[in-house]
């Protein structure tokens, strides 16, 4: 039998700690990495010697969250379906600011040409190892401020998507009171919700708008109460934006309202999927990340590493939109003129709606 030499034997209590560092090694790899295949680390800089860019995605919340995170888990997923064999990808969940240093710091030093940090929350985190890695590409969004040189930022310009289901719920609210549960009043939340008045406002200026926000782009608990209470203010048709409106989608759908007409419009398409989404979701947009991904491969492709914001809308291909096949009567035809009209306009040219001077303490 081969023999092994540690400088000690190696009895029955050493192989017992020996086994214990292994199980624990074993375990804490995959819960802080988790995604793509793992690869041999690349030079950091642009793509590998194979060609390949290894893309590495922080989020605060999960991939199959049903909205801002999955979306752009998707995105990277769909980008690897057009450009084939050219990226490899890996994700790190549930990692608030705080702790997402750590992830990232061990995503750079093994090599990754990209480092995302999905959301502004991670604006200080990114610039900070931005700076300590000059060499490696990093980005977050939303924002549209243009970072270092080695960042990019990228910014959905969600008044669009807010404006297409204002449309749809001005037309269809019976109550003529309509709800806007938001996170926190800023990035492409603060854009969608004023977007979202602006597309009631156009097709029906006396419908009356509760705008409220949780404060938290995860808490789904506070998201459902805030529903609660616009649904006994009367209101019939709800939106939401972020991850959070999952809770705000499932208030809608209680069963305690099952007596009353409410419909839900989502902002992610994943929504559908639910079953709440699937019996109240009249309709929804997705962001389209797949573009912004396949961009930063373009962009290193040719020597560019950062310093520029990537804009999301109807123009570039940044947003998706569907109704719900399921509540095809909830969208007539007088709905969809509207919003095709919309859709034309957005598709046409970009920048389109002054939604900055909507102000809610007037609504």
């Amino acid at each position: 039998m081969r023999k092994v030499s540690v400088g000690r034997p190696f009895d029955q209590k050493s192989a017992g700690r020996f086994l214990l560092v292994f199980c624990l090694l074993a375990f804490i790899s995959p819960v802080l990495f988790a995604g793509g295949r793992r690869e041999p680390a690349p030079a950091p800089g642009g793509a590998s010697a194979d060609n390949v860019v290894r893309i590495a995605l922080i989020i605060e919340n999960t991939i199959d969250d049903k909205g801002w995170c999955q979306a752009m888990y998707d995105g990277l997923l769909e980008a690897q379906r057009q450009l084939p064999g050219r990226i490899e990808f890996n994700y790190s969940e549930k990692m608030m600011p705080v702790d997402a240093g750590s992830a990232a710091r061990q995503y750079a030093a093994q090599g990754y040409n990209i480092i995302i940090g999905h959301g502004a929350q991670y604006k200080n985190l990114i610039l900070e190892m931005a700076e300590e890695f000059p060499n490696v590409t990093f980005a977050f969004g939303t924002s549209a401020e243009v970072g270092p040189q080695n960042v990019f930022t990228y910014m959905p310009e969600s008044e669009e998507t807010g404006y297409i289901n204002g449309i749809i719920a001005g037309l269809t609210t019976k109550s003529n009171i309509i709800g806007y549960v938001g996170p926190v009043d800023g990035g492409d939340a603060a854009r969608y919700g004023r977007g979202f008045v602006l597309g009631v406002q156009a097709v029906n200026p006396g419908a009356k708008i509760s705008v409220a926000h949780t404060g938290s782009f995860s808490d789904f608990v506070k998201a459902g109460e805030v529903a609660q209470s616009q649904i006994r203010a009367n209101a019939d048709i709800l939106t939401g934006a972020s991850q959070q409106a999952i809770g705000a989608l499932r208030a809608v759908s209680d069963a305690q309202y099952a007596n009353l007409n409410l419909w839900w419009l989502g902002q992610d398409l994943a929504q559908f999927d639910t079953p709440e989404g699937k019996a109240k979701c009249i309709a929804a947009s997705s962001y389209n990340y797949s573009a912004v991904i396949v961009g930063f491969v373009q962009k290193l492709d040719a020597g560019v590493k950062g310093g520029e914001c990537i804009p999301m809308n109807f123009y570039n291909n940044g947003f998706v939109f569907e109704y719900n096949k399921d509540l095809g009567n909830m969208a007539p035809a007088n709905v969809k003129a509207k919003v095709d009209e919309a859709l034309a306009k957005f598709r046409a040219a970009a920048n389109t709606l002054n939604w900055s001077a909507v102000d809610y303490s007037r609504l």
